[in-house]
């Protein structure tokens, strides 16, 4: 594995210790641990996904850091993360995206709310889209690099390039929904 740098070890350990929403099997909250100790319990959790769009139709792809617990260095269709303790969906939708891309302002469209349950990851989620041509402001220590290409570029690129499966169900929600 290629060498992290010390501000991406440093934030790592901080997002581990985070406090996240922790939930039962119906999204029902029962408190908040740190997303350490639910990745290593396996309990479930709650995870925004923002489908970020351009005004001619494009999505905003980005390539995770190397330092990322769940998927270093895969390339994911949607900003977003873990629910904190105490935070609604949408606040958190607008608080990841505003951390990851540098979008603020957006305005969010709610698409799907659904369970997330992978060996790596169980999460009750809320995808979202959004639509904005301010120009993107990356977070160095979880995003490498991001670019805008079509949906179908995008879905054609997950045969040939890790994509982050659990945003690629969001994605799959959005365009089933006819959005």
């Amino acid at each position: 594995m290629a060498a992290i740098s010390a501000a991406e070890a440093a934030h790592r350990a901080a997002s581990d210790n985070e406090r996240v929403a922790w939930v039962d099997e119906h999204d029902q909250p029962l408190g908040g641990v740190s997303r350490a100790e639910l990745r290593e319990r396996r309990l479930i959790g709650r995870g925004t996904y923002i489908l970020l769009f351009n005004s001619a139709g494009l999505l905003c792809v980005h390539r995770r850091t190397l330092s990322k617990a769940l998927y270093p260095g895969y390339w994911d269709v949607a900003a977003g993360g873990m629910v904190l303790e105490g935070e609604d969906y949408r606040l958190s939708a607008e608080r990841e995206l505003a951390e990851e891309l540098g979008i603020a302002e957006a305005q969010l469209v709610e698409h799907a709310h659904f369970l997330y349950d992978a060996p790596e990851s169980r999460l009750w989620c809320m995808a979202y889209s959004a639509v904005s041509d301010a120009p993107l402001v990356l977070q160095p220590e979880e995003v490498l690099e991001a670019r805008f290409i079509s949906v179908e570029q995008a879905l054609e690129e997950t045969h040939r390039l890790p994509y982050c499966p659990d945003s690629l169900a969001a994605l799959e929600r959005y365009l089933a929904a006819g959005s």
